[in-house]
């Protein structure tokens, strides 16, 4: 019903910045974003997938990760469907796969299991 298509990940040095995006895809076109929190969340090798930051379906309200505050930002563009997550100042430890999810009128943070959509991930390698 609903598909994301995560983009804009990449190899970076360690202090880089990357901008990632989250749209629904062409299929998806008539549904809305308008109505689902976004949350962005990071599997980083040998670990479980963690949520690093969330915006809810208003984008009034935006939750980080405390280790990723004041470097990461989120914010949606509801014309596009699109969430965006810029990161900066980057770290090793920043390297994972991210995701972005959807859930359906959710509160920021909202966890794994409650998130009712998925995109495929996309790929942050920062090197040192």
């Amino acid at each position: 019903q609903l598909q994301l298509v995560e983009s804009g990940g990449g190899l970076v040095q360690s202090g880089g910045s990357l901008r990632l995006s989250c749209t629904a895809s062409r299929t998806a076109s008539r549904f809305s974003l308008d109505y689902y929190a976004i949350g962005w969340f990071r599997q980083a090798p040998g670990k479980e997938r963690e949520g690093i930051s969330c915006i809810s379906s208003s984008g009034g309200s935006r939750y980080y990760a405390d280790y990723v505050k004041g470097r990461f930002a989120i914010s949606r563009e509801y014309a596009k469907n699109t969430v965006y997550l810029q990161m900066n100042s980057l770290k090793p430890e920043d390297t994972g796969i991210y995701y972005c999810a959807a859930a359906m009128e959710r509160l920021c943070p909202f966890a794994l299991r409650e998130s009712d959509y998925w995109g495929q991930g996309t790929q942050v390698t920062v090197s040192s």
